[in-house]
């Protein structure tokens, strides 16, 4: 897989299990993905996958990098639509 293909894969479950903060943004806590069953099954580095998430400004956190039980209740919030995630990658 591509980071590209898992990226688009990773926006797809944040969806899946984000809500819209105050701001109306899509957002989620590391913790529940990281919890997530399917998320810790697809992505085998979940932390590589959401910094390059982050260095193309297709989420935004706090911080560099998001560690299990440290960072659990940080929120990614999503910041293009899963169709808009290609075309960042060109």
């Amino acid at each position: 897989m591509t980071v590209q293909h898992e990226v688009s894969l990773l926006i797809v479950e944040i969806q899946l299990f984000a809500s819209k903060n105050s701001d109306g943004q899509t957002s989620v806590k590391f913790g529940v993905l990281f919890n997530a069953y399917k998320c810790t099954n697809i992505f085998e580095a979940l932390v590589v996958i959401l910094r390059a998430a982050k260095r193309k400004k297709i989420i935004a956190f706090e911080g560099e990098l998001l560690l299990q039980g440290v960072h659990d209740n940080v929120d990614n919030h999503q910041l293009h639509s899963c169709r808009s995630v290609l075309s960042l990658f060109r």
